[in-house]
């Protein structure tokens, strides 16, 4: 068994639940353990004859990074394509006032907070090709009734049934990610998948510009055929998808068994057995949520939700003050997060190269606090405030994946990191309802000081955050460094995952 001990003192199983790595009782059904079992993967992680480790990974970027990265950039397209629908009439064309319109950017996250874990779950028991596609066809599809909807009441429907397909595209493609890449390496295929979030940003205001001289045809204006043909795309794409997306290593047929093998023994090295084989139990999520890391991981990511969902759904409405035409303002949208892409794969570049995660979290806060404190005092200067949404996209986008990765890396097992990832994701985004309601078109005449007002203290609220999880994995792992390791079984490492007194975070 797995014990916390100190001094000489030696600790033997005596038909107690076991403590982890804080010396707190473990729920597990005994049942299920084999207490004779021997930790079977002390060998060394050797690569199969005539295959080389660059190779391989190679092998699994190609299969696993565009495929997601191409399903998150229409999910991410099809989510936000609401402000630019608005920029080119949908508040005034269904007669939505100000509070309205914040409603229905508000309700899409009421399904898509409720369901993250459970998607999760289902993901994992219907395999990723399946789920991921299946739901990437039905938010297409609610997107193309977007365009069609007639009111109040259709838009608000669209909205949740939108928020209820994406569920599981986040947090489902973060799982995913993490149980094919070792810690060291995640960062750079992490920041890429959700990089594009901000090429769905660019991609989404160059198209916009074009679909809006659209305006007319067969009767229907422009914001409508924003939303039909994104939607169609998005259909089109998930047949492609379903065959695309790759399962867990355990089941990949497109490796040869040698190169199966020792996909599984590189991670089990780095993270421990993944039991993908075992079903999540109601205890696992119990479990996980025992852990007070959890919850600084989801304010980690709540905080920087709010600036994040605050400049993606209102950042034309923003652009437009500054007395853009909305051709003009769909055009000037792009440079901001076409900027923050490129920064994002240098920053977390770094991060994988020198295997540190805390700094490249706080400094991209600090430019993104430095945006938002220029927005605040200037005034009267376009060019200084185009510039300060630079800073704010750079910061926010480049900071977000390093907090998921680190977070999500960090937990130990398919159970934990399932539970986790899901709940990060499903937590942060109510922030997505507070930054809903942060801006409003009239409050243009205020240069939008309350909105960028209520981001800066929640990115403040993230930093805080972030030094207190750093403060937590390092004390963690220094108290483990004095814990003794007492027969450990496979079983039991399979269940403490990330809480076992062996784990080492990374930081």
């Amino acid at each position: 068994m797995l014990f916390h001990t100190s001094g000489d003192r030696e600790l033997t199983y005596s038909g107690e639940k076991p403590r982890d790595g804080m010396g707190h009782q473990f729920d597990y059904d005994p049942d299920m353990a084999h207490p004779a079992a021997e930790y079977r993967d002390q060998h060394p992680v050797t690569l199969p004859p005539g295959v080389s480790e660059r190779k391989l990974i190679t092998k699994i970027d190609f299969r696993v990074i565009p495929a997601l990265s191409i399903l998150y950039l229409l999910a991410f397209l099809d989510r936000t394509n609401v402000a630019n629908a608005a920029i080119f009439g949908l508040q005034k064309d269904l007669g939505l006032s100000a509070t309205q319109y914040s409603t229905a950017l508000t309700i899409f996250f009421v399904p898509y907070i409720i369901f993250e874990i459970p998607s999760n779950i289902i993901l994992k028991k219907l395999k990723p090709h399946v789920w991921l596609s299946l739901c990437m066809f039905g938010f297409g599809l609610v997107t193309v009734c977007q365009g069609l909807v007639q009111g109040y009441g259709g838009i608000i429907a669209t909205r949740f049934f939108l928020g209820l397909f994406e569920a599981g595209m986040f947090p489902g493609s973060f799982y995913l990610i993490g149980m094919w890449y070792t810690r060291n390496e995640a960062q750079k295929r992490y920041t890429f998948f959700f990089a594009s979030t901000t090429l769905a940003g660019a991609f989404g205001g160059l198209l916009a510009s074009a679909i809006g001289k659209m305006d007319g045809i067969r009767g229907y204006l422009g914001w409508r055929w924003v939303f039909i043909l994104e939607g169609l795309l998005t259909c089109v794409v998930s047949f492609a998808i379903f065959f695309a997306i790759p399962d867990f290593p355990e089941d990949a047929k497109w490796l040869t068994e040698p190169e199966r093998e020792y996909v599984k023994a590189r991670l089990q090295e780095d993270q421990g057995k993944s039991a993908l084989e075992r079903s999540i139990t109601f205890k696992d999520v119990v479990n996980c949520f025992k852990d007070y890391k959890l919850f600084l991981g989801g304010l980690m990511y709540f905080g920087l939700i709010v600036p994040a969902y605050g400049y993606a759904y209102f950042a034309p409405t923003i652009i437009k003050s500054y007395g853009y035409s909305p051709i003009q303002t769909q055009l000037h949208s792009v440079p901001p997060w076409a900027a923050a892409f490129g920064f994002s794969m240098f920053v977390a570049a770094f991060s994988d190269w020198t295997r540190h995660r805390f700094l490249f979290t706080i400094g991209p806060i600090c430019i993104s606090i430095t945006g938002f404190a220029m927005l605040m005092v200037i005034h009267h200067h376009r060019n200084a405030q185009y510039a300060a949404l630079f800073l704010i996209t750079c910061g926010t986008y480049s900071a977000m994946p390093i907090i998921v990765c680190w977070f999500t890396m960090n937990l130990g097992g398919h159970h934990r990191r399932a539970v986790g990832s899901g709940w990060i994701i499903g937590f942060g985004n109510i922030g997505g309802i507070i930054a809903s309601y942060s801006f409003k078109a009239s409050d243009a005449s205020s240069f939008f000081h309350r909105g960028y007002s209520i981001c800066l203290g929640f990115i403040c609220l993230s930093a805080v955050s972030c030094v207190l999880y750093f403060i937590a994995v390092v004390s963690q792992n220094r108290s483990r460094a004095k814990t003794r390791d007492v027969g450990v079984t496979e079983y039991e490492k399979i269940e403490l995952g990330d809480m076992s007194p062996s784990y080492r975070y990374m930081y």
